[in-house]
């Protein structure tokens, strides 16, 4: 069973990387992660770093607490 927090996660990422008219693979270069790696993120099957929260954050140009919020 996946984790509530981590497909909420994975949720935020995707919604906020559509509203900026990304593609998950425009997402993931400019994040510097593997396309396939983003899509684990949002599909909430990856426990990611505070790290990677950062790097995705700074990709779509927003705060990190962004992602986290409910």
């Amino acid at each position: 069973m996946k984790d509530a927090r981590l497909v909420a996660f994975g949720q935020k990422v995707r919604e906020i990387r559509k509203s900026k008219e990304l593609s998950q693979e425009a997402l993931a270069d400019i994040a510097g992660v593997d396309r396939s790696y983003m899509g684990h993120i949002e599909r909430g099957e990856k426990n990611i770093t505070l790290t990677k929260i950062y790097q995705i954050a700074e990709a779509l140009n927003i705060n990190a607490s962004e992602l986290l919020e409910d």
